[in-house]
């Protein structure tokens, strides 16, 4: 049968006849052989249970119809000529051919029909029939089987194309703020969303980004992401720009020396920054006053307009220096006639060094007051207390050097030197209460009246203690009673002392302290050398560490209390030396010098008796001659200390 014809051959075999309903089931050969039954049967079995394998479905014998090769060939290129080829996500233009209350009917050319949702088209509220729209083949058949289109991922597409095509070639774009989010704005451009960072609205820091809803501007795409479709735009960047263009105009004509007006948009602790119409500008906190300021708010305000001078400029790094005190003359240019030497001036302390302070007599003119000029006094004087900043203060012009900017300043020159009439007031012997201005290891300097002052040297505090230091005495602040020593006039130096006030008991005690009496102490203090013992009267001596063992070989310790001898008393140097060891060893010696003198004594009497006995014995018996004999030798041995007295000789 030819390949083009699809009549279906067979159709009328397959169709039953009345009377051959057995053969249209069996279909057997007639031509076989009857003698294999059993295999016939099999056969039969086998037809019955595949009766319509070999049925072709494809011929329909009530529409039979023949096309040639060419024919066929022919149809054939005509259907696929008619209904176009797509894939998906691909962006496709079609026809609006009906509207339902949900959806778009949109014809693309394909064999149907797509729907689009009728809320993707709220944009285009008077859209008909017959309009083209671009859409995105979401889906060439659904669940349902049909064409899946969306108009809104067309526009997203497009817009995304279009988005990094700007980026790309830097265009200025225009979008619309829709929404306000979290860090920033929400931008509509090309219809789909971006991302506008707080800090890329404006060159100014911007708290309320609620003014910004529903405003249409301008933008540049600063950045992208492809992979999520993601863009960021900046406003700010197109204002630097065009700040940029107008920075390199003005740089261009700036010259030093330029006089411009500026409006102050920032202050800082060490100047303040100024916009001169597009371009910043820095007026260092030095250049703002002629006279000293701690910080530029105390002369400037925010948004204030000033004339500035140009000191300096840099190109590359386009940076300004500006200055507002050079419009005017300097001060010591100008200085009046009245400040000269000798006059009287008031200033403000201005700055403090260890060496004095300045005082500022003008805004830009100022003088020192050296330490040496404060007080008459020559004792040491500390600026950092005298003086406090902002304190205001009378003083006497000593020099003037205008051409070096320099003057000096006196406040003790206002009063009469005291140290001219120094010995009416304060004659050698007098006695005064002192206030303690200073202590140092050495002595205590008093001052007794503004300008007039001495040192106590550290031996003229007392006449019984030996102090380390003048601070073990008396304390900065404190009164002292003291009495003039000595007067040095041209050094302006008074000689003090404090123990002088009272007769130096040392005269006194120079018997209730004789070398070997004793005395009960207490130490005070313990060292490798020895102990500080307190004595009665307040007087204090010292015990060498050979001179503190007891009797049993301990060592008298710190804080304890026991009897102790002086074995030296110096007077002039006010020096006692004691010792506890002499104590015992003295009586232990004291003990045996008696136990001697005792011993002496009944040989003494001894001597006696026997010369009374041999004065009344004329002849004496043999008897007699023994007894005188052993009192003899036994005197005779204790002399040689044989024999302890009173005991009896050997026979």
């Amino acid at each position: 049968m030819s390949e083009n014809n699809i009549v279906n051959s067979n159709a009328e075999e397959q169709e039953p006849a009345p009377e051959a309903q057995v053969t249209a089931v069996t279909n057997i050969p007639a031509a076989e052989p009857a003698e294999q039954p059993v295999v016939v049967a099999a056969q039969v079995e086998e037809k019955l249970a595949t009766a319509h394998d070999d049925f072709d479905w494809s011929i329909d014998k009530r529409n039979v119809t023949h096309y040639t090769k060419d024919e066929k060939e022919k149809y054939d290129h005509v259907y696929e000529n008619t209904f176009i080829t797509i894939t998906d996500s691909e962006l496709i233009t079609g026809t609006v051919v009906a509207l339902t209350k949900t959806d778009v009917v949109v014809n693309i050319g394909f064999k149907s029909d797509g729907l689009v949702s009728l809320n993707e088209f709220r944009d285009t509220p008077n859209m008909k029939i017959g309009d083209e729209v671009e859409v995105m083949v979401v889906e060439k058949e659904d669940r349902e089987g049909h064409l899946h289109l969306s108009r809104k991922q067309a526009r997203i597409t497009r817009a995304w194309e279009r988005i990094v095509e700007v980026h790309r070639t830097g265009e200025v774009v225009t979008g619309t703020v829709t929404s306000k989010t979290k860090g920033g704005l929400i931008v509509d451009v090309f219809g789909m969303e971006t991302f506008l960072p707080g800090s890329q609205i404006d060159v100014k820091p911007v708290t309320d980004y609620d003014q910004f809803v529903n405003k249409t501007m301008e933008f540049k795409v600063v950045k992208i992401n492809d992979t999520i479709k993601n863009a960021v735009v900046s406003h700010k960047a197109l204002i630097e720009s065009d700040i940029e263009a107008q920075r390199a105009e003005i740089m261009s004509k700036l010259e030093k020396g330029q006089v411009l007006e500026g409006t102050i948009k920032n202050i800082t602790d060490f100047g303040a920054f100024m916009d001169l119409g597009g371009l910043d500008g820095l007026l260092y906190i030095t250049d703002i006053s002629w006279g000293r300021i701690s910080h530029p708010s105390e002369v400037l305000k925010l948004d204030q307009k000033l004339q500035v001078v140009v000191l300096d400029f840099d190109d590359g790094k386009k940076r300004i220096s500006l200055g507002l005190k050079q419009l005017t003359p300097h001060p010591w240019d100008v200085l009046p006639e009245t400040i000269k030497e000798g006059a009287i001036v008031k200033g403000k302390v201005v700055n403090i060094e260890d060496y004095g302070a300045f005082l500022e007599v003008m805004p830009g003119v100022e003088g020192l007051v050296h330490v040496s000029e404060i007080t008459w006094a020559n004792t040491p004087i500390n600026a950092k207390e005298f003086f406090k900043l902002g304190d205001e203060h009378q003083s006497k012009v000593v020099t003037l050097d205008k051409a070096n900017r320099k003057m000096s300043l006196s406040i003790k020159q206002l009063s009469e030197d005291p140290w001219s009439t120094i010995e009416t007031k304060f004659p050698q012997g007098s006695k005064h209460t002192g206030l303690v201005k200073n202590i140092t290891p050495y002595g205590v300097f008093v001052e007794l009246s503004p300008g007039i002052g001495g040192m106590i040297h550290i031996s003229d505090l007392s006449w019984l203690k030996r102090f380390n230091h003048p601070s073990e005495f008396t304390k900065v602040g404190q009164h002292i009673d003291v009495i003039i020593l000595g007067i040095d006039k041209d050094n302006r130096k008074l000689q003090l002392g404090h123990k002088q006030l009272e007769e130096d008991p040392w005269n006194a005690l120079e018997q209730t302290f004789a070398i070997g009496t004793v005395h009960e102490g207490t130490v005070i203090r313990k060292d490798d050398k020895g102990a500080l013992v307190q004595l009665p009267y307040g007087l204090e001596g010292f015990a060498p560490n050979r001179h503190l063992f007891k009797e049993d070989g301990k060592q008298i310790g710190a804080d304890e209390t026991n009897s102790f001898m002086v074995i030296e008393f110096d007077r002039n140097e006010k020096r006692i030396v004691l010792s506890h060891t002499r104590i015992w060893e003295q009586a232990k010696h004291d003990e045996k010098e008696a136990a001697r003198k005792e011993s002496r004594v009944e040989a003494d009497q001894a001597r006696k008796a026997v010369k009374t006995i041999q004065s009344k014995v004329e002849k004496p018996t043999l008897g007699d001659l023994g007894a005188l004999a052993g009192i003899k030798e036994k005197l005779q041995q204790e002399e040689k200390g044989n024999v302890a007295p009173g005991s009896e000789p050997k026979q």
